[in-house]
This record gives structure tokens, C-alpha cells and sequence, in this order.
């Protein structure tokens, strides 16, 4: 009976992984099918990396947050700067279509790349694509692959968007510490990708944007069901989990840098929080100038567009591109 009783329940469990594996396909499919690559890829030693370039002028290179992709810039930022720079977005590693690191084995490793090793993935596809003397920016988690980029990659200038910089104080939600392990990211990511409904997408669209609201046509436009395939849920919560040791390395050799560093951020911002990351940013980099932006959530650059545009013009002004 107990041969007979694990045999029934070994059947169970193949069919339910079954079930999850052809729904996670079915999605990832609309997923791609709706939300097709929108520029052009570049090969970095063997790996796929997907950009949008656009207008004229210095080179300004745009890198996205937690949970995104390119589409964050190309909804109408890069529209708001084209006529004055040469404007390239990225996908970061493992998100959108830029491919994650082919070394890494599978659905229960739990290793992920940092900013560091994001920055030298994309300054190589960069350097391909005849980038140079850029600026820098980089939003939410992409200001610490932004300042990994100006620590060990010499760009002329550095612009931190609401950027997580700085190791903050205790841990992170339930979500982030479980799905970034080996255990969750190999068994829960699944079933969560399966199974997510779309709804709950719109609330973390609209939650990030908080106390503002999205832009009308963005949460149709940025393409959630991408983040949402197993390999890029799992690749996002990886490289959030393992985030503050980095930023413990990193932000020791802050006070080194030598360059121009616009800082934006939002007071209202309760995702990167002011003051536990851009203020003390500023601090620390000789130079630094940091605009506050009076009531402004995680998004200024949908939310107060102009001041992230003109913090980009400071830094091309302050080196000498403009």
C-alpha cells in the first residue's frame, strides 16, 4: 500500500509540474509574442545583448530597474532627449532579451551577476557599438549598476535616478528573501510565473509610481509578462537579493570617483528611500550635486521628466560634451 500510495503521489506531483511547466510556456509565448525585442542585439562573448539607439549628440546610455526592462526608457523618455544626444537603452542581464550568464546552472542556483559584473557586460556592448565618453544613468537598481559602470569603467559623467547606492539598514520582503534562493527560485518561482494573476502586475506598476500614477498606457506598454517568465523572475529576485553585500563593497570607493554625478531623487520616494541612499551619496562623492525633488515618488523620470533632463545636461555641460 505505501509503494502504491508514493507511486499515486509521484504521478500527482509529475502531472502538476506538467500543468505548471506548459502554462509558464503558454505565457512566456504571449509574453514575446506581445512584447517583441524593440531595437537591435549586439553579441558580448557569446551573449545576446538587446538595445534601442536613437538620435544624435554625446553619447548618453540609459539602464533600467528591479522587475523592468528597456521599455521603461523607451515609453517617451528617450523621445524627451533624443534631438540633443546619441541615446542607447539596455536591457540589463537576464531581464527583457539581453541574455543572463549561461555559466550559471539552472533553475536552483541561486548566484546572481551584481552591478559590477553587469556594468562590464554592458560597457563591452558599449564599446561594440562605438559608445563613447558616455553618460552614464541608471534608475533604481540600475543607479548601482550606473555607479559600478563610474567606478570601474570611466564614463565622462554619471547620473543616479532614485538609485540604490548604499547598503540599507535590515532585510528585504518576504518575496525578494525567498524567490532569491535556491530553494524558491527552483520550486515557488514556478508556480508563481504559472499562476500570477495580471491584476496583481498592475498593483506593483501602480504601487512603484506611488504617491503619482503611471502614465495612461504604460502598464499596456512596458511589458510585466517578460519579468514574469520563470528565468527573468527568478534573475530579477536573485540580483535584488544579493544587492547589499555589493553595495557594502562599492560604496567604500565612492569617495574616489572623479566626475561629474547629478543625483535625482524623490522625497516622497518610498521604494529607495532619499535618505538612506541618495543623500548619502552626495556626501560621499566630491562634486556630487543632488536635486530633491519635492513630492515625488520612485518614477521622476516619468513623474518630473524635465529634472532628469536637465540634471543629464548639467553632467554633459560639467564634461565638457555640451
Amino acid at each position: 500500500r505505501s509503494a502504491a500510495s508514493a507511486a499515486i503521489a509521484m504521478l500527482a506531483l509529475a502531472g502538476c509540474s506538467a500543468i505548471v511547466e506548459t502554462r509558464n510556456d503558454t505565457r512566456a509565448t504571449a509574453a514575446r509574442d506581445a512584447y517583441p525585442p524593440l531595437g537591435s542585439f549586439v553579441m558580448v562573448d557569446g551573449r545576446r545583448v538587446h538595445y534601442v539607439q536613437e538620435g544624435s549628440g554625446p553619447d548618453l546610455v540609459l539602464l533600467h530597474g528591479a522587475s523592468g526592462n528597456l521599455r521603461d526608457w523607451t515609453f517617451d523618455f528617450v523621445d524627451r532627449v533624443k534631438d540633443r544626444y546619441r541615446v542607447t537603452a539596455f536591457d540589463r542581464p537576464g531581464l527583457g532579451y539581453t541574455d543572463g550568464n549561461p555559466d550559471y546552472a539552472g533553475a536552483f542556483d541561486a548566484r546572481a551577476e551584481g552591478p559590477q559584473a553587469q556594468a562590464r557586460l554592458l560597457k563591452a556592448a558599449a564599446r561594440a557599438l562605438g559608445i563613447d565618453r558616455e553618460i552614464v544613468l541608471g534608475h533604481s537598481y540600475g543607479g548601482a549598476v550606473a555607479m559600478a559602470w563610474a567606478l570601474d569603467h570611466d564614463p565622462a559623467a554619471a547620473v543616479i535616478v532614485s538609485g540604490a547606492t548604499q547598503p540599507w539598514p535590515g532585510g528585504l520582503g518576504v518575496m525578494y528573501t525567498f524567490t532569491g534562493t535556491s530553494l524558491g527560485g527552483g520550486l515557488v518561482v514556478p508556480l508563481i510565473s504559472a499562476f500570477v494573476p495580471k491584476s496583481l502586475a498592475r498593483r506593483a506598476i501602480a504601487s512603484v509610481f506611488a504617491p503619482q500614477d503611471p502614465p495612461p498606457g504604460y502598464a499596456e506598454y512596458v511589458g510585466a509578462g517578460l519579468t514574469l517568465r520563470p528565468d527573468s523572475f527568478r534573475t530579477n529576485a536573485q540580483q535584488v537579493k544579493s544587492l547589499r553585500p555589493e553595495l557594502v563593497r562599492m560604496s567604500g570607493r565612492y569617495p574616489s570617483l572623479d566626475l561629474p554625478l547629478e543625483i535625482v531623487h524623490g522625497t516622497a520616494d518610498d521604494v529607495v528611500p532619499l535618505d538612506i541612499h541618495s543623500e548619502k551619496l552626495a556626501a560621499q562623492v566630491p562634486g556630487a550635486v543632488l536635486t530633491r525633488l519635492d513630492g515625488i515618488g520612485h518614477m521622476p523620470h516619468h513623474a518630473a521628466p524635465e529634472a532628469v533632463a536637465a540634471a543629464i545636461d548639467r553632467a554633459a555641460a560639467r564634461a565638457g560634451l555640451r
